[in-house]
């Protein structure tokens, strides 16, 4: 995604990013302390406070060992977003090249690592009384058991970017159709028109990926293991702090499938299948943005040797 000749001048940063359960968190951090770097999170979910369990966040102990920065910056009632995450992103990224080191960008959030090399794809401003008017038809639309309505009409004009967006996340289709209907585009391709104005970076853009079928086994394992670390404890305790299953950050995979739990609707057994269920799906959505990458590195977890090669190779040509 960078140029790599000895003659530019750009700071370097090292993105590690991959499909959820990928192991990237582990690596980044491997090397990172390998070659003096200094993680910035990349993980939507993570710069959520209190929010541990479910989203995978590097232990205490973990980032005692390498300087990390982007986690439990906001609670979880506040609207984090991508635009305000390339700011801090940036502005965390300029004081650890200031400081000589390196920016090693760790995460699965494909949308923050795009804010934060590319900035933002421009677009309409938004429209509250239609966003409002889409917010109603979808909730009518819900009561009279067509939930995916607004989803369905979105993969009609925009395959592509349906295809990207998963039905549950209302914001992210309304935000498309809002688009569409001010464009008279598809977001995919007002997408494809965004080219990189800035380039202030030189990247290595590493995706680990252990195989679908692995990648399969790693998730189902990491469901449970969530489930046996206290991720219903978890929940519950965000709900006692006052942090409802209405805000955006409990509706993602793993909270949203401990509230029917919690409400004594659901039992945990059921819960834990629909949940390595929709894991699944997001890994695959995933990894249908890394296959977009151009100049991406795929390797698996296993690869060590080859991951640090490549990483001394790219820091060599700066």
């Amino acid at each position: 995604m960078g140029e790599r000749g000895g003659s530019d001048s750009r700071p370097p940063v090292v993105i590690v990013t991959g499909p959820t359960a990928s192991g990237k968190t582990a690596i980044g951090i491997r090397l990172a302390r390998r070659f003096g770097g200094e993680i910035l999170n990349a993980d939507s979910m993570q710069v959520y406070r209190y929010l541990d369990i479910g989203t995978a966040k590097p232990t205490l102990a973990e980032r005692a060992g390498v300087p990390h920065h982007l986690i439990d910056i906001v609670t979880p009632n506040v609207q984090y977003n991508a635009g305000r995450y390339a700011g801090d992103a940036r502005r965390a990224a300029r004081e650890v090249h200031g400081r000589g080191r390196v920016v090693f960008l760790v995460g699965g959030t494909g949308l923050y690592i795009q804010a934060f090399l590319e900035g933002l794809m421009e677009g309409g401003a938004a429209d509250p009384e239609r966003r409002r008017a889409l917010e109603e038809e979808h909730r009518l639309a819900a009561a009279a058991g067509e939930p995916r309505r607004l989803h369905d009409r979105l993969a009609s004009l925009d395959p592509e970017s349906a295809e990207r967006i998963h039905p549950n996340d209302l914001v992210r289709v309304i935000r498309a159709l809002e688009l569409i209907e001010q464009s008279g585009r598809p977001v995919s391709e007002l997408r494809r028109s965004h080219r990189l104005r800035e380039h202030r970076y030189r990247t290595l853009h590493l995706v680990i990926d252990p195989g679908p079928e692995k990648l399969k086994a790693r998730i189902d394992a990491r469901c449970v293991q969530m489930i046996e670390a206290g991720l219903l404890q978890e929940v519950r305790s965000l709900r006692d702090r006052g942090y409802g299953p209405e805000l955006s950050c409990m509706r993602a995979i793993g909270y949203r499938h401990m509230q029917p739990v919690i409400d004594g609707a659901d039992t945990l057994a059921n819960v834990l299948v629909e949940m390595q269920r929709d894991t699944r799906h997001f890994a695959r959505r995933q990894r249908t943005w890394l296959r977009s990458l151009r100049d991406a590195v795929w390797m698996e977890p296993e690869d060590e040797e080859e991951l640090q090669e490549a990483v001394e190779t790219f820091l060599r040509g700066a």
